[in-house]
This record gives structure tokens, C-alpha cells and sequence, in this order.
């Protein structure tokens, strides 16, 4: 249901949509709250609301200009990135797959170039989980059906499902660090080096995309209170859906006798995985499980490769206070939100996972 302009009309936040930034909203209360609002779904679950995750007044005010600038989506940008994202899976799939299928006439590869290949094409397919999570927020393209098809395909690529994965991370969003509500907490964090080396590796990871994804697909959907009972068929369909693609790339590889599969895939993810398991792990482990949304998460500064192909998901502060901006306004916005953070990694990933090591066993978070 929708309200005159176009917005999801909800109790949590009504009227608010996109009204505000078509400027018909004029109350500073309301555009504040409308930087945190994001239409992921027309789900009351996709609301994020400030008085649920904010504790204390927000020291950054944004006049109704600057959230209509921040909020406006655009096909653009998102079309650019793909498509680099793509080229970049194209150029590094090809010298890595040139040292098992040569083209005719050529030599094989050196393992000196099939090698780097191989991680760099790998930690691409692992990062398009960032252009599905953008395309789920719906923030990617303005048009919708865009956000939705180049999700799904971004997650058939990084083993996710994007149709599940909507409600999922809607809670999150809702209930950041939340104990008991925050579905991402359901999974347990390293507590010594050895758990620690094991989530890294992704090892946990697939153990629980498979059960996962089977456990969907079979229909037992009913645990999962984030999905809403009137989007578990087209959960359960899309899970299946999704199965079935795989099937019939592992059959037509086998009927060909080839490997590609695995060694275009699944050899390649696996390497990838461990990349995206740093980034993720670095989100908010170690942050305060409360509501504060300036302290529950965290920033991180990174290379131009890593903030490119993470959809710039590395200012992920910044996301978690303003949802329902596009990745392309980020940038922008942590400008603005540099002097209010509480936990900015200004020395990368690396010195994130080193702290996290540091207090392996002593932080619940």
C-alpha cells in the first residue's frame, strides 16, 4: 500500500517515503528521520527507525536539500559499477581459466599469471554479495526491477539468495547489535585463534550456505521470523530456483567432462571468501551491542580496488545512520559524518582483524 507520492505506507513511519525528498516534507524532525528510513520492501520489518537504534540525540542535522541530494537514486552509477565490476570478472576469469583452456593456437598460462588471477578474480566473485546487499536496500538503480533481476544474479554469483536475503537484513538493519532480535548475532563469533582462522577461511561460511539454502528450499521456513508469512513462497521459490541453476551448470559440465564449473566457481569463491569474511567480520565485531548507531558499527578506510568492488560498503557507519542512501552518496556523506564516528578504522582491514585478535575470548560482540 502506498501513500500519494509513492512511499510505502506504514505505522512505524507514515507519510514520511519519499515525500521528503520530493520536498513536500518540511519539519527538520521528519527529514532527519527520512535519512533513516529505506524502502527495502513494502515489509513493516524494512523500516529503520531512529528511536529504535539511536540512543541519545544524533549530532549530525541535514537540511531538507542535503537529504534529497542524498537520497536520490539514480540508474546511472549503478549500471557503471556493475559493468566495471563485470569487466573486472572477465579480464581476471580469463587469464586465470587461459592456464586450463588455452585458446587455439596459444600456450597455456604461466602459473605466475593464472596464480594472482585466481585471487583477484576469486575476491570478485565473493564481493558481488556487495552489489546484491546494495540491490536488496533497493538504493542501487531507481528502477526497481533493475535492483531486483541484478540482485538475484548478483547472488546466484556469491552463493546468496537476494529474495531472502531482503528480510534478513532488514532485521539487522532494524535491530544492529540488538541481542536476541539482530539475526546477524545468531552466528557465533571467534572467541580464540583457531575459531577465528576457521570463520576466515569460510569454512563456517559454506557449511552454513549449504544447510542453509537446502533448509529454504525444502520449505521449512517457519523459524525464520524476519521473513514475513506472505513472502515465504516466493522465498522458498526463488531458493529453488537458484538450486536448479546450479544443477543444470553442473550437468552441462559433466556432460562436456569439463571441470569449469568447479574451476570457474567454486574453486575460485572459495578463494575469494576469505577476503569478504575480513570485510564482513570488520562491520561490527567489537562494537557495543546497543542501539547507538554512531557506536554499534564500524568504518573503515581501504584501497580504491576494495572500496570498488565492495560498492563502497567499507563506509558502512555511514550506511547503517542512512540506509536508504545509494552507494554512490556515501562518499559524500561520510564527509559530513567523519567528526561523529566512533569507531573509524583508519588503518584498514588489517589493523580492524588485528585488534579483533587482540581481544579474542574478552569482547561478546
Amino acid at each position: 500500500m502506498s501513500d500519494r507520492c509513492g512511499a510505502p505506507k506504514h505505522s512505524a513511519l507514515p507519510d514520511l517515503g519519499y515525500c521528503c525528498a520530493r520536498q513536500h516534507c518540511r519539519s527538520a524532525e521528519q527529514v532527519n528521520r527520512l535519512a533513516a528510513y529505506n524502502p527495502m520492501s513494502t515489509s513493516p520489518d524494512s523500516i529503520v527507525s531512529p528511536d529504535l537504534t539511536t540512543d541519545g540525540a544524533d549530532p549530525l542535522k541535514l537540511t531538507p536539500a542535503e537529504v534529497k541530494d542524498l537520497l536520490s537514486r539514480r540508474d546511472g552509477p549503478a549500471w557503471w559499477r556493475l559493468s566495471g565490476h563485470l569487466l573486472f570478472l572477465v579480464v581476471m576469469g580469463t587469464l586465470w581459466l587461459g592456464h586450463w583452456y588455452p585458446l587455439p593456437g596459444l600456450e597455456p598460462l604461466s602459473w605466475w599469471l593464472a596464480g594472482p588471477a585466481l585471487v583477484l578474480y576469486g575476491l570478485g566473485l565473493a564481493t558481488m554479495f556487495a552489489a546484491m546487499h546494495e540491490c536488496v536496500h533497493r538504493t542501487a538503480f531507481k528502477t526497481n526491477a533493475f535492483n531486483d533481476s541484478v540482485g538475484w544474479v548478483a547472488g546466484l554469483l556469491s552463493f546468496y539468495n537476494s529474495t531472502f536475503y531482503r528480510h534478513y537484513h532488514g532485521w539487522h538493519h532494524r535491530f544492529t547489535q540488538i541481542p536476541g532480535k539482530d539475526p546477524e548475532l545468531e552466528d557465533a563469533k571467534p572467541t580464540s585463534v583457531f575459531s577465528y582462522l576457521i570463520e576466515i577461511s569460510g569454512i563456517t561460511w559454506w557449511i552454513g550456505k549449504v544447510r542453509g539454502h537446502l533448509t529454504l528450499a525444502a520449505g521449512k521456513i517457519t523459524d525464520r521470523p524476519y521473513v514475513p508469512e506472505n513472502a515465504r513462497v516466493e522465498v522458498v521459490r526463488s531458493l529453488r530456483l537458484q538450486l536448479l541453476t546450479y544443477a543444470v551448470l553442473i550437468a552441462v559440465s559433466a556432460v562436456f567432462q569439463s571441470w569449469w564449473f568447479v574451476l570457474g566457481w567454486v574453486l575460485p569463491l572459495a578463494v575469494g571468501q576469505p577476503f569478504l569474511r575480513v570485510f564482513t567480520l570488520s562491520e561490527h565485531t567489537g562494537c557495543p551491542r546497543d542501539g547507538d548507531r554512531y557506536g554499534n558499527t564500524r568504518s573503515t578506510i581501504t584501497i580504491p580496488l576494495i572500496q570498488f568492488l565492495m560498492w563502497e560498503m567499507p563506509y558502512h557507519t555511514e550506511h547503517h545512520r542512512h540506509p536508504a542512501a545509494p552507494f554512490h552518496a556515501l562518499g559524500r556523506l561520510h564527509e559530513k559524518m567523519r567528526p561523529h564516528l566512533r569507531h573509524l578504522a583508519s588503518d584498514g582491514y588489517l589493523g580492524v582483524q588485528r585488534g579483533i585478535i587482540r581481544r579474542l575470548g574478552k569482547d561478546p560482540a
